[in-house]
């Protein structure tokens, strides 16, 4: 078995939402979901399938984050797992309807952060072991630190 670190590819003023699913159906679903919680999204979603044809379904709104998806899917390489680019939405507005989704297994990570997915390879395939989402911590925030956060929630409009 061999490890590896695929770094995502992030747009400029876009989030990753990356996660396991399990049925061809899935591309569509999670469309349906992003388009029926956020209508003016722009976004893009690649699904790896993990039997029969073993494509990489593509759907989305807004093609340059459909082609990003892509190449993200194929580097990683992993069955049933899925990448959604998405901009003028927060991951936080989507994240209950995709989990929603039926066949949705599991989110690995929801980020506008640099991410790199740790990939097993062995004869089968691949598979997702986690992802590594941005830098670890350098510190515990101080009062400043604080107001500030307070401040950026309710500049996004997240708190009164």
């Amino acid at each position: 078995m061999e490890l590896r670190s695929v770094a995502l590819e992030i747009p400029e003023d876009a989030n990753v939402i990356f996660g396991q699913s399990h049925f061809i159906k899935t591309v569509e679903d999670l469309y349906e979901a992003i388009v029926n919680t956020v209508p003016h999204a722009k976004f893009g979603i690649a699904f790896c399938e993990a039997s029969g044809s073993c494509l990489i379904r593509v759907e989305g709104n807004d093609e340059d984050l459909k082609n990003a998806a892509v190449r993200n899917a194929q580097a990683v390489g992993a069955g049933h797992t899925f990448i959604i680019l998405v901009r003028q939405a927060f991951p936080i507005n989507l994240l209950t309807r995709i989990k929603d989704v039926p066949e949705v297994v599991g989110l690995f990570c929801a980020t506008a952060n640099p991410v790199e997915v740790i990939i097993a390879e062995s004869e089968l395939g691949r598979g997702v072991l986690g992802v590594i989402d941005g830098s670890s911590p350098k510190g515990v925030e101080q009062p400043s630190d604080v107001h500030w956060r307070h401040d950026l929630l309710r500049k996004f409009g997240y708190k009164l």
